[in-house]
């Protein structure tokens, strides 16, 4: 009943919109794209024009340890890169290839090009808004001196009216930091844990909480120094090994690129959600998992970017440009590339099926693939189902097409499955805990099975070190925000209770279903992201006045470090 209510609201944020043909073009994602095309023309395509200056700053060439602010330009900017650069580079960009095809990656790259210029202005407006609350906080430095992001452009930006919609948001993110950004990250971190060491989702959910206490229990300083070592270490690495599968593979490079652009616009049948031609259904999850992959409209990284030491709010928003271009343009394209070139997207693979993991019951009508309920009993004769007609047991949202009682899989099975009962009986009567088929991946378990695919078990060990990396950085930084959310509505008392709350949710997630984690974090994620798109839209002109100041003035010319 909980996974009902969860896939209906799911609906409502995602799917609600505009129809077009037998299609629906969701009104989230006309809001993303639309938001980040206004800015990208009003700010005459900053994210090219001023892309280089975002790199001075955020190297430190420009720095000035005087000025107002928690961290340095390059913490403030790993800080986000740790909360962006996260299981959305592993497990969110095989979700999306899983459910619509190559051609969400081209989404996903439209995301993150208009996403530049729309995190350019946020950032912008939270520094521009940001309130200095105390010069020294010591011996409670932990808390934070420095208080910025969406809730504060808000109120503060459009007038004390709009503080009830200011709330909402830090509400929202609250919700959002501790799935989208924590429980999440648990979730995969303790199912990769599982499937490869079989470790217990209980003590993996322990180990992490306990490392992620450690960090941020020492608020925005010690987190910024964290993420300034492990953001470089884990992107370094990963990358790494993207790369050298890419050039072992070199001739496969342009034919892939063909092949994304082509089915971006014409899809053919995807290994489960949209069917032939459903181009919108490849468009929302590419940006869909393009959003929780770089943020960019969700308002959530400019809180870690009010935190840096500057006094000109533009030079933060050019290093924040920096962070969908990282992330997607970069990053994601390499977990996608390999997923496509070692053509794991669409593998079946020995998999162990149980009833209540990621089974699924699929309804499969004029080639489309669609999630239904589960069916009173399936019959299966020598592995293969032949009852009820129409609906197959899938894993994955995919049809398995036979299964067998070993793992060899050399013995078909004939029986009964009862769903409500969680029952597996042969045709003779003996009860089985679990059956063996080919199924296909998904999620970080689909990356790891790409990178084995192309660097045999060193590219397994190399994206298992990266989702640990990952998941603990990213639910790290997520706390931040939660916890300058709490500090906005409750005040400073609220922040130690949000991060024993925090920490306890972490383990909470890793022991859960991963479908709901991921439905719930989407949820919350489009709740906060309507708000926040509204107050920069009517910003926009304030955005375009102190970029123009900014580069008209040229401060950085005069900044202590403008001679080196």
């Amino acid at each position: 009943m909980f996974a009902n209510i969860v896939s209906t609201l799911n609906s409502w944020v995602w799917d609600f919109g505009i129809p077009v043909g037998d299609q629906t073009v969701p009104f989230i994602v006309i809001a993303l794209l639309g938001t980040g095309m206004l800015f990208t023309f009003r700010l005459g395509f900053i994210q090219i024009r001023r892309f280089g200056h975002g790199v001075g700053v955020a190297t430190g060439r420009y720095d000035d340890p005087d000025e107002p602010g928690d961290v340095s330009h390059f913490q403030a900017l790993t800080t986000a890169l740790s909360a962006t650069v996260g299981i959305g580079n592993i497990a969110g960009v095989a979700i999306a290839i899983h459910w619509g095809g190559p051609g969400a990656l081209f989404w996903m790259w439209m995301t993150a090009f208009f996403g530049m210029a729309l995190k350019y202005a946020e950032v912008t407006m939270a520094q521009q808004y940001r309130v200095v609350e105390f010069p020294d906080k010591d011996p409670h430095a932990w808390e934070g001196s420095v208080s910025g992001g969406p809730m504060y452009y808000i109120e503060k930006g459009l007038g004390p009216a709009w503080k009830p919609v200011a709330i909402f948001f830090a509400l929202a993110l609250i919700c959002t930091s501790f799935l989208t950004g924590n429980a999440v990250q648990a979730n995969t971190v303790s199912d990769t844990m599982s499937k490869t060491f079989g470790v217990a989702p209980w003590m993996t959910g322990l180990v992490t909480a306990i490392l992620v206490a450690a960090v941020i229990l020492g608020g925005i300083k010690r987190i910024g120094k964290v993420t300034g070592i492990l953001a470089p270490l884990m992107a370094g690495i990963y990358v790494t090994g993207a790369l050298i599968i890419l050039i072992m593979n070199a001739g496969a490079i342009a034919p892939t690129f063909a092949m994304i652009f082509r089915e971006a616009f014409n899809p053919t049948a995807g290994v489960a959600g949209g069917g032939v031609g459903a181009v919108l259904v490849t468009m929302m999850w590419g940006v869909k998992r393009g959003l929780f992959s770089n943020e960019a409209g969700q308002g959530s990284a400019p809180i870690a970017h009010a935190a840096a030491k500057t006094d000109e709010p533009v030079s933060e928003g050019a290093v924040a440009l920096l962070e969908p271009f990282i992330d997607t343009l970069v990053i994601c394209t390499m977990t996608g590339l390999v997923i496509m070139i070692t053509g794991v997207w669409t593998d079946r693979v020995p998999t162990e099926i149980v009833v209540g993991g990621d089974i699924s019951w699929v309804d499969i009508e004029n080639e489309q693939v669609f999630m239904t309920s589960p069916p009173e009993s399936l019959t299966f004769v020598d592995g293969v189902q032949t009852a009820p007609a129409g609906i197959k047991l899938g894993w994955h949202e995919a049809p398995v097409d036979k299964l067998f009682l070993d793992q060899a899989m050399t013995q078909p099975f004939s029986g009964t499955i009862k769903p409500g009962e969680s029952s597996m009986v042969t045709s003779g009567g003996d009860a089985v805990t679990s059956l063996w088929g080919g199924a296909v991946e998904n999620g970080a378990p689909l990356t790891k099975y790409a990178f084995e695919k192309g660097l045999g078990k060193v590219g397994g060990y190399i994206v298992l070190l990266s989702v640990l990396l990952f998941g603990i950085s990213t639910a790290i930084s997520w706390s931040y925000y939660g916890d300058r959310c709490a500090n906005y509505i409750w005040g400073a008392k609220a922040i130690l209770p949000f991060k024993i709350a925090f920490v306890t949710m972490h383990f909470v997630g890793a022991v859960l279903n991963l479908t709901t984690v991921w439905a719930l974090g989407d949820i919350a994620l489009g709740l906060v992201t309507f708000p926040n798109l509204v107050a920069l839209v009517v910003l926009s002109g304030t955005v375009v006045k102190v970029t123009d100041s900014y580069f008209e003035r040229k401060p950085w010319e005069s900044q202590p470090g403008a001679k080196k």
